[in-house]
């Protein structure tokens, strides 16, 4: 029988592909308030630290702007393959929700909190990479790792392609799982830092009246103030002013930082016929 596992509130049998592997390796990292906590290193680092069975190991560093812990989606039919997945991930810390199928995984719907998914290529409902597909024709940008057992170089380049952060061949070390969904955690983390950037700028573009809108979006094409006057039939000093509105509204300290903001814009307001 396993041994019970303090990390998790059952004990789960290690994959039989990790077996015979070497423990993973971790180093040690402070977590604040006097915490010490460990993280997964490279094996070739020489700063690490044996975990074994009876240590808990938390990941530090990986929570979003919103605070709120990362979640790793593992969509695979093998069930064995699932358990052995999650076991790892909550072993250091990820909070894991595993799926049989890829409609599974759609019928519930990708939470909004980051993190990324495991998805295998050889799904019995779905072929991996239209599920892949999928997921960016419904808007859905959390990054994935794919995993097969059958993968071939033309394959892995089109999972690539379509933004996937990895393509494991099965079977993977434990440690080059884990790298790739730190890298993909990491990824989402950053995505979500520019989507939070994106949605504050239209917000502020959202308090401008709709002429200081106009003003805004005709100066910073490079027309000179006199050109937004004839162009909108208002004064010369009336740009200005609005201009002046626009920039303390949107929070530009300089031309150039204006024009970089509507350069920003303009993907949302072409869709909005502007």
């Amino acid at each position: 029988m396993w041994g019970k596992d303090p990390c998790s509130r059952s004990a789960r049998p290690p994959h039989r592909q990790a077996q015979a592997r070497a423990p993973l390796q971790f180093e040690l990292l402070s977590v604040g308030a006097g915490a010490r906590g460990l993280r997964p290193i490279r094996r070739c680092d020489p700063r690490s630290v044996t975990v074994d069975a009876n240590t808990c190991v938390k990941i530090d560093g990986m929570h979003s702007a919103t605070n709120e812990s990362p979640l790793v989606h593992v969509v695979d039919d093998d069930a064995s393959m699932r358990s052995a997945l999650e076991g790892l991930f909550e072993s250091v810390g990820l909070q894991t929700q595993t799926y049989a199928t890829a409609r599974d995984l759609l019928s519930i719907g990708v939470s909004d909190r980051p993190g990324c998914i495991v998805l295998d290529v050889r799904l019995p409902d779905m072929n991996g990479l239209e599920f892949q597909n999928r997921l960016i024709q419904i808007g859905v940008g959390t990054p994935v790792v794919m995993m097969t057992g059958y993968g071939d170089i033309p394959m892995s380049v089109n999972a690539m392609k379509h933004g996937a952060v990895d393509f494991l061949p099965k079977p993977f070390r434990d440690q080059d799982m884990l790298d790739a969904v730190m890298a993909a955690i990491e990824r989402d983390r950053q995505r979500r830092i520019v989507k939070n950037d994106d949605t504050q700028l239209k917000e502020r573009f959202e308090t401008l009246s709709p002429r200081e809108q106009e003003v805004m979006l005709l100066v910073t094409t490079g027309k000179m103030n006199k050109q937004v006057a004839g162009d909108l039939g208002i004064s010369e000093i009336t740009v200005k002013i609005h201009r002046g509105a626009a920039m303390r509204k949107m929070g530009a300290r300089t031309y150039a930082e204006l024009v970089r903001m509507a350069d920003a814009l303009k993907p949302s307001l072409r869709k909005l016929g502007r």
